[in-house]
């Protein structure tokens, strides 16, 4: 009598009739800063005064390492045809120098031209100005006349001079400078010239030295900040040169276009030197935000001085308008795509640091040099909060924002993600990949004890509301063009790395063996977890979908108590949905030894979700729990009911 009793108290004590109960979560205390935390801080604040008080001599070679990343293509195809290391960079260098004197000397060229005609256009601008003066004049006259108050004339408003009967003028005083001497000629023209020259030529020289030393300025710095990781440190300066040489590059072909869209469109209008403010244009728009505003200042000045009218103006600004929102939303993110690695805050928060540190040329140079840092922060581990930051990688994965909606207790961003995905991938896929992987966090959180009975009923009652709006997608692989539309969906990184499986396909129902056609041949039972009767529920749909009819039962139908109430009748697979499985599964051998005296003729499915790997080939674990089909997916749970769905019983000789 004792061994019975041992048994059936062990087994009374393993059954869970609910879920079980939740640990208490240990919450450790928050820590006071360390040594580390200030040290890094105070290198911060030494790192930025020191940009900031060494900006003289900062920002010419910044402008020329940058110079440098713009050339180092160009040295790279005259080296590719034997021209040599020094002659190359010679060439590219002349080239670059060559194209600016063009270009200012183009500048100069049309701003002579047209300051000819600068008193013609000050007349025209003097009759729009009493044109304009006059109607608010009129449209004044109106309302104060509406008001009830006296108007003042023009005369009126003039201020009145005293009676001068009887009283002297004021004798006229004239102050006369003396002649400049030709030294102080000199210095006005030459003082004003030799501080950008200076600096011009550092930037040359420097930029020369760098493209003739790149390879061994590369091996310095990597002896310097990474000698003891050869690959991550060759990785990173690869990469931040990859990436700034084609941002220089496709920034100066999209700044091309804007000159020669706007130049050309400024010649059909009629506003006179289009190719100034072509030029000006392509210069103007290196600066972010303000380039494209300011390089249409001047030319609508000049529309409005050379038109009597007003159509002009409208033509020009409806160019300079139209070509940057075109420039700005549709070609450079079509070109540029990921490529440079900025989030749009990022761009914004350097843009006014920079700013603030280097003055105008730190407004130009703060998109390369962000894009150096957060290069940086992609491969130095202490750097990464650079990428969080100013990255434009995402800062959660996709199976930690599904976790995250679900908590917040949002189904509707959930489903719009799960849209996204769906359009590139099978139903069954986002369930393994994404939405089980998302419940295994909250399964864990749970079992730690940090999620509430609130929270836990708020993610239960998201997923059933998710699973029930997905209902309406068939488990299979998106066909061409919802594949197009999946790729223009601006996918991160991490959701395009996803991996995608193939669906496991529909059987029909003519092919089913005799004992699948009626009823519900699948039993999808819940485990003893809060959130395992959604997994069971997903099951369950991509079921219906392959078409095999199933149908769920929560954890307390195949208790002790209630096992005999258990509805069986045409039930051929009973498929158990755990989500978490720590310890020694005993309430499942107990579980699985009640369902096969219930119901002998079924095979039984055990669904870990997902599942370590050793947990599925241990074969002692296996003869323990005494299932006969075991897998950690859901595809791989439809494929296993189609499998025996579509075998034909043999019946048993007598």
């Amino acid at each position: 009598m004792a061994l019975p009793l041992i048994m059936y108290e062990a087994e009374r004590m393993a059954d869970d009739s609910g879920p079980a109960e939740r640990r208490p979560a240990v919450v450790t205390a928050a820590e006071t800063p360390g040594l580390s935390g200030l040290l890094t801080l105070a290198v911060a604040v030494v790192v930025v005064a020191g940009l900031y008080l060494g900006r003289t001599v900062l920002i010419p070679i910044t402008l020329a390492v940058l110079l440098s990343f713009l050339l180092a293509p160009i040295v790279n195809l005259l080296r590719r045809i034997h021209l040599g290391r020094v002659l190359s960079v010679i060439v590219a260098v002349l080239l670059a120098l060559t194209v600016i004197l063009a270009l200012g000397g183009l500048i100069g060229i049309q701003i002579a031209g047209l300051a000819q005609d600068v008193p013609k256009y000050a007349s025209t601008i003097r009759t729009k100005l009493d044109t304009v003066q006059g109607f608010a004049t009129s449209r004044l006259n109106l309302v104060m006349r509406g008001l009830g108050q006296p108007v003042e004339t023009r005369s009126q408003m003039q201020p009145k001079t005293p009676n001068a009967g009887g009283q002297q003028k004021p004798m006229q005083v004239e102050v006369q400078q003396p002649e400049p001497t030709p030294m102080q000629i000199a210095e006005r023209v030459i003082a004003p010239i030799v501080d950008p020259l200076s600096t011009t030529a550092i930037v040359v020289i420097v930029a020369i030295f760098v493209l003739l030393q790149r390879e061994d300025l590369r091996d310095r710095l990597i002896r310097l900040f990474g000698s003891s990781d050869l690959h991550r440190t060759t990785a990173a300066m690869n990469d931040a040169a990859r990436r700034l040489s084609r941002y220089f590059l496709t920034q100066l072909g999209i700044n091309a276009a804007f000159g020669v869209i706007t130049g050309t469109g400024l010649l059909l209008i009629g506003v006179p030197s289009p190719l100034l403010w072509g030029i000006i244009g392509l210069l103007l728009r290196f600066v972010p935000y303000i380039g494209a505003p300011l390089a249409a200042v001047l030319p609508l000045a000049l529309a409005a001085a050379v038109s009597p009218g007003w159509s002009m103006v409208a033509w020009t600004g409806g160019l300079y308008v139209v070509t940057e929102a075109v420039m700005g939303q549709v070609v450079e993110p079509l070109l540029y795509g990921h490529s440079t690695g900025l989030s749009p805050f990022s761009v914004v928060v350097s843009a006014t640091f920079w700013t603030w540190l280097w003055g105008p040329i730190g407004l130009i140079l703060s998109t390369p040099l962000t894009l150096c840092l957060v290069v940086l922060g992609r491969h130095v581990e202490r750097l990464e909060f650079l990428d969080v930051i100013l990255g434009d990688r995402p800062a959660l994965t996709p199976v930690e924002s599904f976790y995250q909606r679900m908590l917040a207790g949002d189904p509707d961003e959930a489903r719009d993600q799960a849209e996204v995905l769906l359009r590139e991938r099978p139903l069954s896929s986002y369930y393994d990949e994404v939405a089980l992987k998302g419940l295994q966090l909250a399964a864990n959180d749970a079992a730690r004890g940090v999620l509430t009975e609130v929270q836990l009923g708020k993610i239960k009652s998201s997923m059933q509301e998710l699973i029930d709006d997905l209902d309406e997608h068939d488990d299979k692989d998106p066909d061409a063009k919802e594949s197009l539309e999946g790729a223009s969906a601006a996918l991160s990184r991490s959701e395009q790395d996803l991996p995608r499986h193939p669906p496991p396909g529909k059987v029909a129902e003519d092919a089913l063996a005799p004992g699948w056609r009626g009823g519900a041949p699948v039993l999808c039972i819940a485990g003893r977890g809060v959130l395992d009767e959604a997994a069971a529920s997903m099951l369950s749909q991509l079921l219906h979908k392959s078409g095999l009819k199933a149908r769920v039962l929560q954890h307390e139908a195949a208790s002790r108590l209630r096992i005999g109430s258990l509805d069986g009748e045409g039930v051929s697979m009973v498929c158990l949905c755990y989500l978490d499985l720590d310890g020694t599964p005993s309430h499942l051998r107990y579980m699985l030894r009640r369902l096969r005296q219930r119901l002998p003729a079924a095979k039984l499915l055990v669904g870990l979700w997902p599942v370590e790997q050793a947990i599925l080939t241990d074969d002692r674990l296996r003869a323990a729990v005494g299932a006969d089909v075991y897998i950690s997916s859901l595809r791989e749970a439809v494929e296993a009911c189609l499998e025996a769905a579509r075998t034909e019983v043999q019946p048993i000789a007598a």
